[in-house]
């Protein structure tokens, strides 16, 4: 059974809208860890598929997604563009637009 901490990160990971992201760190301060945004990318990358967890609206701090070319980068970016989600010519998700 998974900790308080990862129970309130998934269901925080699983309000997040269609259309919408949000940072690690804006995840990781809403379940009570402040400081636990790499936290936030091991519950991801363990539990997304059991969970069903919309993986892709997860973000960094700096408006970019974080997984490298060739790695999650390509699907994450077609998944939110698929959701009307728009990047800038440097590849950055405007907060101020799309924040959840």
């Amino acid at each position: 059974m998974a900790g308080e901490f990862t129970e309130k990160v998934i269901s925080i990971i699983k309000s997040i809208p269609e259309g919408k992201v949000m940072t690690y760190g804006q995840i990781a301060f809403m379940a009570g860890k402040p400081n636990g945004a790499r936290q936030i990318s091991w519950i991801l990358n363990s539990m997304s598929g059991k969970e069903k967890l919309p993986w892709h609206r997860v973000i960094n701090s700096m408006g970019r997604i974080s997984l490298p070319e060739g790695f999650g980068l390509e699907e994450q970016m077609y998944r939110l563009e698929k959701e009307g989600v728009k990047f800038d010519k440097n590849d950055r998700i405007d907060l101020g637009k799309f924040l959840a």
